[in-house]
Protein backbone atom coordinates (compact mmCIF):
# COMPACT_ATOMS: atom_id res chain seq x y z
CA UNK A 1 0.00 0.00 0.00
CA UNK A 2 3.02 2.29 0.93
CA UNK A 3 4.31 1.36 -2.20
CA UNK A 4 1.54 2.44 -4.50
CA UNK A 5 0.67 5.94 -2.82
CA UNK A 6 4.46 6.68 -3.06
CA UNK A 7 3.68 5.99 -6.46
CA UNK A 8 0.64 7.68 -6.92
CA UNK A 9 2.39 10.54 -5.30
CA UNK A 10 5.36 10.79 -7.40
CA UNK A 11 2.89 10.32 -10.50
CA UNK A 12 0.73 13.64 -9.11
CA UNK A 13 4.34 15.51 -9.08
CA UNK A 14 5.20 14.60 -12.27
CA UNK A 15 1.96 15.46 -14.01
CA UNK A 16 1.96 18.88 -11.46
CA UNK A 17 5.70 19.63 -13.40
CA UNK A 18 4.70 18.94 -16.68
CA UNK A 19 1.41 21.69 -15.78
CA UNK A 20 3.46 24.00 -14.71
CA UNK A 21 5.75 23.37 -17.61
CA UNK A 22 3.50 24.14 -20.43
CA UNK A 23 1.78 26.58 -18.57
CA UNK A 24 5.51 28.49 -18.82
CA UNK A 25 5.42 26.95 -22.10
CA UNK A 26 2.60 29.08 -22.76
CA UNK A 27 2.93 31.90 -20.92
CA UNK A 28 6.76 32.28 -23.12
CA UNK A 29 4.58 31.49 -26.65
CA UNK A 30 2.37 34.30 -25.72
CA UNK A 31 5.02 36.75 -24.57
CA UNK A 32 6.38 35.80 -28.23
CA UNK A 33 3.15 36.26 -29.99
CA UNK A 34 2.49 39.43 -28.14
CA UNK A 35 6.16 41.00 -29.52
CA UNK A 36 5.03 39.92 -32.98
CA UNK A 37 1.61 41.34 -32.62
CA UNK A 38 3.08 44.70 -31.57
CA UNK A 39 5.75 44.84 -34.23
CA UNK A 40 2.38 44.59 -36.54
CA UNK A 41 0.29 46.98 -34.91
CA UNK A 42 3.42 48.96 -34.80
CA UNK A 43 3.47 48.91 -38.57
CA UNK A 44 0.13 49.79 -38.68
CA UNK A 45 0.04 52.72 -36.29
CA UNK A 46 3.09 53.92 -38.93
CA UNK A 47 0.50 53.87 -41.80
CA UNK A 48 -2.25 55.40 -40.10
CA UNK A 49 0.25 58.52 -38.55
CA UNK A 50 1.41 58.91 -42.46
CA UNK A 51 -2.62 58.69 -43.68
CA UNK A 52 -3.56 60.97 -41.19
CA UNK A 53 -0.99 63.57 -42.25
CA UNK A 54 -2.11 63.06 -45.87
CA UNK A 55 -5.91 63.46 -44.82
CA UNK A 56 -4.49 66.82 -42.46
CA UNK A 57 -3.41 68.43 -45.84
CA UNK A 58 -6.26 67.60 -47.62
CA UNK A 59 -8.79 68.85 -45.69
CA UNK A 60 -6.91 72.03 -45.66
CA UNK A 61 -6.93 71.98 -48.95
CA UNK A 62 -11.14 71.50 -48.94
CA UNK A 63 -10.90 73.90 -46.54
CA UNK A 64 -9.54 76.74 -48.90
CA UNK A 65 -11.87 75.65 -51.73
CA UNK A 66 -15.10 76.20 -49.29
CA UNK A 67 -14.06 79.82 -48.24
CA UNK A 68 -13.73 80.72 -51.90
CA UNK A 69 -17.41 79.07 -52.76
CA UNK A 70 -20.73 79.43 -51.62
CA UNK A 71 -22.30 77.61 -48.99
CA UNK A 72 -24.50 74.66 -50.90
CA UNK A 73 -27.08 72.44 -49.51
CA UNK A 74 -26.22 69.16 -47.71
CA UNK A 75 -26.74 66.61 -50.91
CA UNK A 76 -24.96 68.84 -53.41
CA UNK A 77 -22.41 69.54 -50.85
CA UNK A 78 -21.87 65.37 -50.81
CA UNK A 79 -21.70 64.87 -54.01
CA UNK A 80 -19.12 67.71 -54.94
CA UNK A 81 -16.75 66.62 -52.14
CA UNK A 82 -17.11 63.13 -53.49
CA UNK A 83 -15.91 64.51 -57.00
CA UNK A 84 -13.82 66.94 -55.41
CA UNK A 85 -12.07 64.23 -52.86
CA UNK A 86 -8.58 62.95 -54.14
CA UNK A 87 -8.83 58.87 -54.20
CA UNK A 88 -7.28 57.51 -51.15
CA UNK A 89 -7.25 54.04 -49.71
CA UNK A 90 -9.41 53.59 -47.03
CA UNK A 91 -7.97 52.54 -43.67
CA UNK A 92 -8.50 50.21 -41.50
CA UNK A 93 -9.72 51.74 -37.71
CA UNK A 94 -10.86 50.05 -34.65
CA UNK A 95 -14.28 52.02 -34.38
CA UNK A 96 -17.12 50.71 -36.26
CA UNK A 97 -18.39 53.23 -38.89
CA UNK A 98 -21.66 55.84 -37.87
CA UNK A 99 -25.33 54.62 -38.93
CA UNK A 100 -26.40 56.22 -41.79
CA UNK A 101 -22.78 56.00 -43.80
CA UNK A 102 -21.36 53.69 -46.23
CA UNK A 103 -18.25 51.61 -44.65
CA UNK A 104 -16.80 51.81 -48.31
CA UNK A 105 -16.25 55.12 -47.77
CA UNK A 106 -12.43 56.96 -47.48
CA UNK A 107 -12.14 59.44 -43.78
CA UNK A 108 -11.61 62.35 -46.37
CA UNK A 109 -14.93 61.39 -47.88
CA UNK A 110 -16.60 61.49 -44.46
CA UNK A 111 -15.32 64.44 -42.90
CA UNK A 112 -16.41 66.72 -46.22
CA UNK A 113 -19.68 65.11 -45.56
CA UNK A 114 -19.99 65.97 -41.89
CA UNK A 115 -18.50 69.75 -42.65
CA UNK A 116 -21.10 70.27 -45.02
CA UNK A 117 -24.15 68.93 -43.20
CA UNK A 118 -23.07 71.05 -40.30
CA UNK A 119 -21.78 74.12 -42.49
CA UNK A 120 -25.69 73.53 -43.86
CA UNK A 121 -27.00 73.10 -40.12
CA UNK A 122 -25.55 76.13 -38.87
CA UNK A 123 -26.70 78.55 -41.74
CA UNK A 124 -30.23 76.89 -41.22
CA UNK A 125 -29.99 78.16 -37.90
CA UNK A 126 -28.63 82.17 -38.52
CA UNK A 127 -31.42 82.54 -41.28
CA UNK A 128 -34.32 81.87 -38.49
CA UNK A 129 -32.22 84.03 -36.22
CA UNK A 130 -32.33 86.71 -38.52
CA UNK A 131 -28.86 88.17 -37.79
CA UNK A 132 -28.71 90.89 -40.18
CA UNK A 133 -24.82 90.70 -40.31
CA UNK A 134 -24.92 87.43 -41.32
CA UNK A 135 -27.67 87.42 -43.53
CA UNK A 136 -25.34 90.09 -45.20
CA UNK A 137 -22.98 87.94 -45.40
CA UNK A 138 -24.77 85.28 -46.68
CA UNK A 139 -25.94 87.15 -49.51
CA UNK A 140 -22.28 87.89 -50.48
CA UNK A 141 -21.46 84.29 -50.28
CA UNK A 142 -24.58 82.95 -52.54
CA UNK A 143 -24.14 85.53 -55.12
CA UNK A 144 -21.45 84.67 -58.02
CA UNK A 145 -18.60 86.11 -57.49
CA UNK A 146 -18.62 86.96 -61.60
CA UNK A 147 -21.46 89.40 -61.06
CA UNK A 148 -20.97 92.74 -59.48
CA UNK A 149 -22.85 93.86 -56.92
CA UNK A 150 -25.69 96.76 -57.28
CA UNK A 151 -24.68 99.76 -56.24
CA UNK A 152 -27.78 101.88 -54.57
CA UNK A 153 -27.30 105.59 -55.22
CA UNK A 154 -29.98 108.11 -53.64
CA UNK A 155 -32.15 109.79 -56.04
CA UNK A 156 -32.44 113.44 -55.96
CA UNK A 157 -35.80 114.75 -54.46
CA UNK A 158 -37.11 116.61 -57.24
CA UNK A 159 -37.45 113.51 -60.01
CA UNK A 160 -39.33 111.65 -57.30
CA UNK A 161 -42.20 113.50 -57.40
CA UNK A 162 -44.93 110.57 -57.44
CA UNK A 163 -43.33 108.84 -54.63
CA UNK A 164 -45.35 110.10 -51.44
CA UNK A 165 -42.81 108.55 -49.08
CA UNK A 166 -39.86 110.82 -50.35
CA UNK A 167 -42.77 114.07 -50.89
CA UNK A 168 -43.72 113.16 -46.81
CA UNK A 169 -40.35 113.63 -46.00
CA UNK A 170 -39.66 116.88 -48.05
CA UNK A 171 -42.38 118.27 -46.19
CA UNK A 172 -40.43 117.91 -42.88
CA UNK A 173 -37.24 119.05 -44.23
CA UNK A 174 -38.77 122.01 -45.31
CA UNK A 175 -41.01 122.23 -42.82
CA UNK A 176 -38.31 122.36 -40.12
CA UNK A 177 -36.54 125.14 -42.18
CA UNK A 178 -39.68 127.10 -42.18
CA UNK A 179 -40.55 127.15 -45.70
CA UNK A 180 -43.73 126.07 -47.71
CA UNK A 181 -43.70 123.00 -49.71
CA UNK A 182 -45.08 124.35 -53.34
CA UNK A 183 -47.80 121.68 -54.23
CA UNK A 184 -47.87 120.68 -58.29
CA UNK A 185 -50.05 122.35 -60.79
CA UNK A 186 -52.20 120.62 -63.41
CA UNK A 187 -51.89 117.12 -64.97
CA UNK A 188 -49.20 115.47 -66.10
CA UNK A 189 -48.43 113.16 -69.08
CA UNK A 190 -47.58 109.91 -67.26
CA UNK A 191 -43.97 109.35 -68.45
CA UNK A 192 -42.95 112.34 -66.68
CA UNK A 193 -45.16 112.10 -63.77
CA UNK A 194 -42.37 111.93 -61.34
CA UNK A 195 -41.26 115.69 -61.97
CA UNK A 196 -42.42 118.23 -60.40
CA UNK A 197 -44.72 120.48 -62.60
CA UNK A 198 -45.23 124.44 -61.29
CA UNK A 199 -47.67 127.29 -61.95
CA UNK A 200 -46.32 130.71 -62.36
CA UNK A 201 -49.42 132.04 -61.49
CA UNK A 202 -48.85 130.62 -57.93
CA UNK A 203 -45.32 131.56 -56.64
CA UNK A 204 -44.06 130.34 -53.39
CA UNK A 205 -44.34 133.92 -51.49
CA UNK A 206 -47.88 133.45 -51.41
CA UNK A 207 -47.73 130.28 -48.80
CA UNK A 208 -45.03 132.84 -46.62
CA UNK A 209 -45.60 134.60 -44.22
CA UNK A 210 -43.43 138.35 -44.75
CA UNK A 211 -41.29 139.35 -43.78
CA UNK A 212 -40.34 136.03 -43.08
CA UNK A 213 -36.99 135.89 -40.80
CA UNK A 214 -36.05 132.55 -41.72
CA UNK A 215 -35.18 133.55 -45.50
CA UNK A 216 -32.92 136.40 -46.54
CA UNK A 217 -34.66 139.13 -48.63
CA UNK A 218 -32.21 138.89 -51.43
CA UNK A 219 -32.75 134.94 -51.60
CA UNK A 220 -36.96 136.03 -51.88
CA UNK A 221 -36.57 138.25 -54.57
CA UNK A 222 -34.58 135.90 -56.61
CA UNK A 223 -36.50 132.75 -56.04
CA UNK A 224 -39.65 134.78 -57.67
CA UNK A 225 -37.34 135.70 -60.37
CA UNK A 226 -36.33 132.20 -60.77
CA UNK A 227 -39.94 130.82 -60.55
CA UNK A 228 -41.79 133.76 -63.13
CA UNK A 229 -39.06 133.43 -65.76
CA UNK A 230 -37.33 136.91 -65.46
CA UNK A 231 -33.51 135.56 -64.56
CA UNK A 232 -33.21 132.91 -67.26
CA UNK A 233 -30.48 130.85 -69.07
CA UNK A 234 -27.63 128.88 -67.32
CA UNK A 235 -25.00 131.95 -66.87
CA UNK A 236 -27.50 134.53 -65.86
CA UNK A 237 -28.66 132.13 -62.81
CA UNK A 238 -25.46 131.40 -61.72
CA UNK A 239 -24.10 134.56 -61.58
CA UNK A 240 -27.60 136.16 -59.76
CA UNK A 241 -27.00 133.00 -57.67
CA UNK A 242 -23.76 134.10 -56.45
CA UNK A 243 -24.38 137.77 -56.15
CA UNK A 244 -27.46 137.11 -53.48
CA UNK A 245 -24.93 135.03 -51.82
CA UNK A 246 -22.31 137.59 -51.38
CA UNK A 247 -25.16 139.94 -49.81
CA UNK A 248 -26.03 137.38 -47.63
CA UNK A 249 -22.56 136.81 -46.33
CA UNK A 250 -22.17 140.66 -46.17
CA UNK A 251 -25.21 140.80 -43.63
CA UNK A 252 -24.05 137.65 -41.62
CA UNK A 253 -23.04 138.52 -38.18
CA UNK A 254 -21.80 134.88 -36.05
CA UNK A 255 -23.71 134.61 -33.55
CA UNK A 256 -22.45 133.60 -29.54
CA UNK A 257 -20.31 130.02 -29.36
CA UNK A 258 -20.48 129.76 -32.81
CA UNK A 259 -17.93 129.29 -35.82
CA UNK A 260 -18.58 130.89 -38.78
CA UNK A 261 -17.24 128.05 -41.10
CA UNK A 262 -19.95 125.44 -39.85
CA UNK A 263 -22.96 128.10 -39.24
CA UNK A 264 -23.02 129.87 -42.15
CA UNK A 265 -22.97 126.57 -44.02
CA UNK A 266 -25.84 125.23 -41.74
CA UNK A 267 -27.60 129.08 -42.58
CA UNK A 268 -27.20 128.71 -46.25
CA UNK A 269 -29.40 124.79 -46.21
CA UNK A 270 -32.77 126.90 -45.76
CA UNK A 271 -31.96 129.54 -48.74
CA UNK A 272 -30.75 126.62 -51.01
CA UNK A 273 -33.93 124.76 -50.12
CA UNK A 274 -35.85 127.97 -50.88
CA UNK A 275 -34.45 128.74 -54.54
CA UNK A 276 -34.97 124.53 -55.47
CA UNK A 277 -38.56 125.15 -54.68
CA UNK A 278 -38.97 127.97 -57.04
CA UNK A 279 -37.05 126.29 -59.81
CA UNK A 280 -34.94 123.40 -59.57
CA UNK A 281 -30.75 124.09 -59.52
CA UNK A 282 -29.10 123.85 -63.19
CA UNK A 283 -25.64 121.76 -63.07
CA UNK A 284 -23.99 125.16 -63.33
CA UNK A 285 -25.54 126.43 -59.72
CA UNK A 286 -24.96 122.87 -57.88
CA UNK A 287 -20.89 123.03 -58.96
CA UNK A 288 -20.83 127.21 -57.87
CA UNK A 289 -22.84 125.46 -54.22
CA UNK A 290 -20.26 122.91 -53.84
CA UNK A 291 -17.61 126.02 -54.07
CA UNK A 292 -18.70 128.54 -52.23
CA UNK A 293 -19.25 125.52 -49.27
CA UNK A 294 -15.82 124.37 -49.89
CA UNK A 295 -14.27 127.90 -49.40
CA UNK A 296 -16.85 128.44 -46.22
CA UNK A 297 -15.27 125.19 -44.51
CA UNK A 298 -11.99 125.99 -45.55
CA UNK A 299 -12.54 129.82 -43.53
CA UNK A 300 -9.95 129.62 -40.69
CA UNK A 301 -11.28 130.25 -37.11
CA UNK A 302 -8.13 132.23 -36.25
CA UNK A 303 -8.97 135.20 -38.37
CA UNK A 304 -11.45 137.92 -37.70
CA UNK A 305 -15.12 137.94 -39.17
CA UNK A 306 -15.15 140.74 -41.01
CA UNK A 307 -11.82 139.98 -42.48
CA UNK A 308 -13.61 136.07 -43.37
CA UNK A 309 -16.78 137.71 -44.66
CA UNK A 310 -14.66 140.09 -47.43
CA UNK A 311 -12.30 137.25 -48.65
CA UNK A 312 -15.78 135.04 -48.97
CA UNK A 313 -16.93 137.76 -51.12
CA UNK A 314 -13.80 138.37 -52.86
CA UNK A 315 -13.52 134.39 -54.03
CA UNK A 316 -17.44 134.59 -55.70
CA UNK A 317 -16.09 137.91 -57.62
CA UNK A 318 -13.32 135.70 -58.54
CA UNK A 319 -15.37 132.38 -59.34
CA UNK A 320 -17.31 134.63 -61.93
CA UNK A 321 -15.03 136.37 -63.61
CA UNK A 322 -12.47 133.09 -63.73
CA UNK A 323 -15.50 130.48 -64.62
CA UNK A 324 -17.89 132.51 -66.34
CA UNK A 325 -16.47 136.03 -68.05
CA UNK A 326 -12.54 134.68 -68.94
CA UNK A 327 -13.83 131.29 -69.98
CA UNK A 328 -15.93 133.02 -72.55
CA UNK A 329 -12.88 135.37 -74.01
CA UNK A 330 -10.94 132.10 -74.00
CA UNK A 331 -13.96 130.39 -76.39
CA UNK A 332 -14.54 133.11 -77.97
CA UNK A 333 -11.12 132.98 -79.44
CA UNK A 334 -10.91 129.32 -79.95
CA UNK A 335 -14.11 129.97 -81.97
CA UNK A 336 -12.92 132.44 -83.91
CA UNK A 337 -10.19 129.86 -85.53
CA UNK A 338 -13.64 128.10 -86.68
CA UNK A 339 -15.54 131.11 -88.49
CA UNK A 340 -14.25 131.89 -91.53
CA UNK A 341 -15.12 135.13 -94.36
CA UNK A 342 -18.94 134.10 -96.05
CA UNK A 343 -19.92 130.98 -93.24
CA UNK A 344 -23.60 130.57 -92.49
CA UNK A 345 -23.78 129.81 -89.03
CA UNK A 346 -26.98 128.50 -87.23
CA UNK A 347 -27.63 129.14 -83.77
CA UNK A 348 -30.65 128.02 -81.59
CA UNK A 349 -32.15 129.62 -78.94
CA UNK A 350 -30.99 132.12 -76.76
CA UNK A 351 -27.70 131.22 -75.65
CA UNK A 352 -25.61 134.26 -73.81
CA UNK A 353 -21.95 132.29 -74.68
CA UNK A 354 -23.20 132.11 -78.60
CA UNK A 355 -24.16 135.49 -78.66
CA UNK A 356 -20.81 136.91 -77.28
CA UNK A 357 -18.69 134.92 -79.56
CA UNK A 358 -20.52 135.86 -82.66
CA UNK A 359 -20.86 139.37 -81.51
CA UNK A 360 -16.77 139.21 -80.74
CA UNK A 361 -16.11 137.47 -84.00
CA UNK A 362 -17.76 140.38 -86.34
CA UNK A 363 -16.35 142.50 -84.41
CA UNK A 364 -12.82 141.36 -84.76
CA UNK A 365 -13.46 141.55 -89.16
CA UNK A 366 -15.09 138.44 -89.70
CA UNK A 367 -18.07 138.02 -92.50
CA UNK A 368 -20.63 136.06 -91.86
CA UNK A 369 -24.46 135.45 -92.02
CA UNK A 370 -26.39 133.92 -89.04
CA UNK A 371 -29.74 132.01 -89.21
CA UNK A 372 -31.66 132.10 -85.78
CA UNK A 373 -33.84 129.38 -85.15
CA UNK A 374 -36.14 129.57 -82.80
CA UNK A 375 -39.02 127.47 -80.61
CA UNK A 376 -42.64 127.66 -78.69
CA UNK A 377 -43.49 128.58 -76.47
CA UNK A 378 -40.64 130.86 -75.51
CA UNK A 379 -39.05 131.78 -78.41
CA UNK A 380 -36.21 133.15 -76.93
CA UNK A 381 -34.43 133.51 -80.25
CA UNK A 382 -35.83 137.19 -80.54
CA UNK A 383 -33.54 138.04 -77.54
CA UNK A 384 -30.70 136.42 -79.87
CA UNK A 385 -32.24 138.39 -82.87
CA UNK A 386 -32.31 141.43 -81.54
CA UNK A 387 -28.66 141.29 -80.09
CA UNK A 388 -26.90 140.27 -83.34
CA UNK A 389 -28.93 142.85 -85.24
CA UNK A 390 -27.94 145.94 -83.06
CA UNK A 391 -24.26 144.84 -83.64
CA UNK A 392 -25.25 145.06 -87.48
CA UNK A 393 -24.78 141.12 -88.11
CA UNK A 394 -27.21 140.01 -91.21
CA UNK A 395 -29.87 137.55 -89.59
CA UNK A 396 -32.10 135.43 -90.84
CA UNK A 397 -35.12 134.12 -88.31
CA UNK A 398 -37.20 130.50 -88.79
CA UNK A 399 -39.09 128.39 -86.66
CA UNK A 400 -37.44 125.14 -85.79
CA UNK A 401 -40.21 123.04 -88.45
CA UNK A 402 -38.53 124.80 -90.94
CA UNK A 403 -34.96 123.75 -89.80
CA UNK A 404 -34.49 121.24 -92.82
CA UNK A 405 -35.54 123.53 -95.31
CA UNK A 406 -32.57 126.06 -93.83
CA UNK A 407 -29.61 123.37 -93.39
CA UNK A 408 -28.63 122.85 -97.57
CA UNK A 409 -27.41 126.53 -97.06
CA UNK A 410 -25.80 126.05 -93.41
CA UNK A 411 -21.54 125.65 -93.13
CA UNK A 412 -21.67 125.52 -89.35
CA UNK A 413 -24.23 124.49 -86.31
CA UNK A 414 -23.54 127.04 -83.16
CA UNK A 415 -25.15 125.76 -80.37
CA UNK A 416 -25.21 126.45 -76.49
CA UNK A 417 -25.54 124.06 -73.82
CA UNK A 418 -26.68 123.51 -70.45
CA UNK A 419 -24.57 121.03 -69.06
CA UNK A 420 -22.45 118.45 -70.22
CA UNK A 421 -22.59 115.18 -68.62
CA UNK A 422 -20.34 113.08 -67.61
CA UNK A 423 -20.92 110.16 -70.60
CA UNK A 424 -20.51 113.22 -73.11
CA UNK A 425 -24.14 113.70 -73.97
CA UNK A 426 -24.78 117.52 -73.81
CA UNK A 427 -28.06 118.59 -72.07
CA UNK A 428 -29.23 121.78 -73.63
CA UNK A 429 -32.71 123.79 -74.56
CA UNK A 430 -35.59 121.46 -75.40
CA UNK A 431 -34.66 121.09 -79.41
CA UNK A 432 -31.52 120.92 -80.07
CA UNK A 433 -31.02 117.32 -80.38
CA UNK A 434 -33.47 117.66 -82.96
CA UNK A 435 -31.25 120.56 -84.69
CA UNK A 436 -27.97 118.13 -84.19
CA UNK A 437 -29.57 115.09 -85.61
CA UNK A 438 -30.93 116.98 -88.98
CA UNK A 439 -27.22 118.56 -89.07
CA UNK A 440 -25.99 115.39 -89.12
CA UNK A 441 -27.98 114.49 -92.30
CA UNK A 442 -26.60 116.76 -94.05
CA UNK A 443 -22.99 116.35 -93.07
CA UNK A 444 -22.99 119.99 -91.50
CA UNK A 445 -20.19 120.17 -88.69
CA UNK A 446 -22.17 120.80 -85.00
CA UNK A 447 -20.05 122.65 -82.48
CA UNK A 448 -21.09 122.65 -79.02
CA UNK A 449 -19.63 125.95 -76.63
CA UNK A 450 -19.42 125.28 -73.20
CA UNK A 451 -17.43 126.48 -70.33
CA UNK A 452 -16.10 123.82 -68.20
CA UNK A 453 -17.90 124.72 -64.96
CA UNK A 454 -21.07 123.44 -66.27
CA UNK A 455 -19.26 119.82 -66.71
CA UNK A 456 -21.25 117.89 -64.24
CA UNK A 457 -20.65 113.85 -62.93
CA UNK A 458 -24.11 112.67 -63.83
CA UNK A 459 -24.66 110.30 -66.13
CA UNK A 460 -27.78 110.76 -68.68
CA UNK A 461 -28.85 108.81 -71.61
CA UNK A 462 -32.75 110.27 -72.53
CA UNK A 463 -35.04 113.44 -71.26
CA UNK A 464 -36.92 111.20 -69.55
CA UNK A 465 -35.04 110.26 -66.21
CA UNK A 466 -33.84 114.42 -65.17
CA UNK A 467 -35.49 116.85 -66.56
CA UNK A 468 -37.66 119.92 -65.87
CA UNK A 469 -41.21 120.49 -66.41
CA UNK A 470 -42.09 124.46 -67.18
CA UNK A 471 -45.97 126.52 -66.67
CA UNK A 472 -48.08 124.17 -68.98
CA UNK A 473 -50.40 126.84 -69.15
CA UNK A 474 -47.30 129.02 -71.23
CA UNK A 475 -48.59 126.44 -74.28
CA UNK A 476 -51.65 128.11 -74.79
CA UNK A 477 -52.33 130.60 -77.50
CA UNK A 478 -54.62 133.27 -78.29
CA UNK A 479 -55.47 133.83 -82.23
CA UNK A 480 -57.61 135.91 -83.34
CA UNK A 481 -59.40 136.24 -80.48
CA UNK A 482 -59.46 132.44 -79.75
CA UNK A 483 -57.96 130.37 -77.16
CA UNK A 484 -58.44 126.71 -77.84
CA UNK A 485 -56.48 125.25 -74.84
CA UNK A 486 -58.18 127.97 -72.86
CA UNK A 487 -59.72 125.19 -70.22
CA UNK A 488 -57.60 122.30 -71.10
CA UNK A 489 -57.63 120.80 -67.31
CA UNK A 490 -61.73 120.13 -67.71
CA UNK A 491 -60.95 117.49 -70.12
CA UNK A 492 -59.90 114.88 -68.40
CA UNK A 493 -58.39 112.81 -71.58
CA UNK A 494 -56.22 115.87 -71.92
CA UNK A 495 -52.61 116.60 -70.76
CA UNK A 496 -50.31 119.32 -71.41
CA UNK A 497 -46.04 118.85 -72.02
CA UNK A 498 -43.62 121.60 -71.49
CA UNK A 499 -40.43 120.55 -71.51
CA UNK A 500 -37.32 122.56 -70.62
CA UNK A 501 -34.44 120.32 -71.52
CA UNK A 502 -33.49 117.48 -74.10
CA UNK A 503 -30.08 115.50 -74.33
CA UNK A 504 -28.33 114.88 -77.59
CA UNK A 505 -25.93 111.67 -77.93
CA UNK A 506 -22.34 112.55 -78.52
CA UNK A 507 -22.53 111.45 -81.86
CA UNK A 508 -24.02 114.05 -83.24
CA UNK A 509 -21.40 116.76 -81.57
CA UNK A 510 -18.35 117.08 -83.76
CA UNK A 511 -16.69 119.40 -81.10
CA UNK A 512 -16.71 120.79 -78.12
CA UNK A 513 -15.54 124.02 -77.54
CA UNK A 514 -14.51 124.96 -74.04
CA UNK A 515 -11.77 127.43 -72.02
CA UNK A 516 -9.31 124.60 -72.09
CA UNK A 517 -9.73 124.28 -75.49
CA UNK A 518 -11.08 122.40 -78.11
CA UNK A 519 -12.38 118.52 -77.06
CA UNK A 520 -14.43 115.50 -78.31
CA UNK A 521 -17.97 114.89 -76.10
CA UNK A 522 -15.21 111.75 -75.07
CA UNK A 523 -12.97 114.03 -72.59
CA UNK A 524 -15.26 115.47 -70.39
CA UNK A 525 -14.74 112.56 -67.99
CA UNK A 526 -10.87 113.70 -68.11
CA UNK A 527 -11.27 117.04 -67.65
CA UNK A 528 -13.66 116.18 -64.98
CA UNK A 529 -11.11 114.18 -63.13
CA UNK A 530 -8.26 117.31 -63.44
CA UNK A 531 -11.01 119.35 -61.99
CA UNK A 532 -11.33 116.81 -58.85
CA UNK A 533 -7.73 116.64 -58.46
CA UNK A 534 -7.03 120.48 -58.27
CA UNK A 535 -9.71 121.26 -55.94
Amino acid sequence: MAGTEGTTQQLQNNSSGETQDSKKNGFLQSKVESKELSKEEKQKLRKEKKQQKKNKKDDKGLAKEEKAKKPVPVMDGQQAQQQKAPPTAPVATPEAPPSGEKSGKSKTELRAERRARQEADRMSKQGKKGDPIQLVYTAKTKAPLSEPQPVVKRLPEHIQADDPAVLKKLAKKLERQQIPLRSDYGSKVSLFSHLHQYSRKAPLTQQMSLPSTAIHPSIVRLGLQYSQGIIAGSNSRCIALLHAFKQVIRDYATPRNEELSRDLVNKLKPYISFLNQCRPLSASMGNAIKYIKKEISNVSSNIKEEEAKTTLQNCIDKYIEEKIHLAAKAISKSAFEKISDGDVILVYGCSSLVNYILCDAYERGRKFRVIVVDSRPRLEGRETLRRLVRKGISCTYVLITAVSYMLPEVSKVFLGAHALLANGYVMSRVGASQIALVAKAYNVPVLVCCETYKFCERVQTDSFVSNELDDPDDLIVTRKGKTELQNWQDTASLRLLNLVYDVTPPDFVDLVITDLGMIPCTSVPVVLRVKNVDQ
